[in-house]
């Protein structure tokens, strides 16, 4: 289980502590999706969305994460064992349907976005009051990504999340990666010191804690909790870059190992550029790697 996050609903100071769910579901709704990007790290495609099939039904809400994956968000005021359910229920016709959520992204980031999206790595965030164990038991039963987050109210300005489990889906992708980056993998024996310090930081970065997921990306190879908080980019021929959602300006620059990227294309997410070259590059990163997954 991660650590609850919080977040500033208006600029009055607490006047109020004590935890509370929401008076009724759509006010969870409507706080998150104008604020998408900010707590779940997904881009807000559109809400309430109707399907088009027998059985018919509105999604909560629909997305685009930084890996350009699809993202069904649903929402429960309080503890619902169905919230599971309908979101893979929608999910399966949303992954029948690849043209409207295509369009939908186009229509929102344009062309370029639309023809990136990852059909291999669909999402379902589940948010609730609660879940009970057997709701975090299902979901590693499930072949899909899927995470459940428990929501707060503090008082009448914080709002707070949590992930109680977050699963990765087990498309044929995924189990490509995890075939090229767990054990003894391949990667250390075609790339040289590069290859090798690649595939370390890897290991550090699974390592940080429970429910760390990859996703790989041509150009990047992603790790999130909830959101992404590190981007691993294929080691060049002297250095093995790294981004991170840590915040430059919280950080002491040191040139040649640590810049700020911010406003800068790159591949992968995160304003903070870390340059590898060595082992001891890689021990000197830790401090980061850990400031930038617990900021996510």
């Amino acid at each position: 289980m991660s650590g609850l996050k919080l977040f500033h609903t208006t600029n009055i100071g607490v006047t109020e502590v004590m935890p509370r769910l929401a008076d009724v579901e759509a006010d969870v709704q409507d706080l998150i999706e104008a604020h998408m990007e900010t707590m779940l790290g997904v881009r807000f495609l559109a809400s309430e969305y109707v399907i088009n099939c027998v059985d018919g039904g509105r999604i909560d809400s629909l997305g685009v994460d930084k890996n350009f994956a699809p993202v069904i968000v649903e929402y429960k005021r309080g503890t619902d064992a169905g919230v599971i359910n309908q979101g893979l229920f929608y999910m399966a016709w949303l992954m029948s349907h690849k043209d409207a959520f295509r369009s939908l992204v186009r229509d929102r980031f344009g062309v370029t976005a639309a023809s990136q999206i990852l059909w291999s790595a669909p999402r379902l965030i589940c948010v609730a009051g609660d879940f009970t164990r057997y709701d975090v038991h299902a979901v590693r039963e499930h072949r899909r990504s899927i995470d459940l987050v428990r929501y707060r109210y503090f008082g009448s300005d914080h709002f707070g999340l949590e992930t109680v489990a977050s699963v990765t889906g087990h498309s044929a992708e995924t189990k490509r990666v995890r075939r090229r980056v767990t054990g003894a993998s391949p990667v250390r024996h075609q790339g040289g010191a590069m290859a090798e310090l690649a595939a370390a930081v890897d290991e550090v970065l699974v390592g940080l804690g429970n429910g760390v997921t990859r996703v790989q990306r041509k150009q990047y190879r992603a790790y999130q909790r909830l959101r992404n908080f590190a981007c691993l980019i294929p080691p060049q021929q002297t250095k093995v870059l790294v981004y991170l959602k840590a915040d430059p300006m919280a950080v002491d620059l040191a040139p040649g190992f640590t810049r700020d990227v911010t406003g800068l294309g790159h591949h992968g997410t995160g304003d903070l550029e870390v340059q590898l070259r060595t082992e001891r590059d890689l021990e000197r990163a830790q401090d980061l790697f850990r400031l930038s997954y617990a900021a996510a």
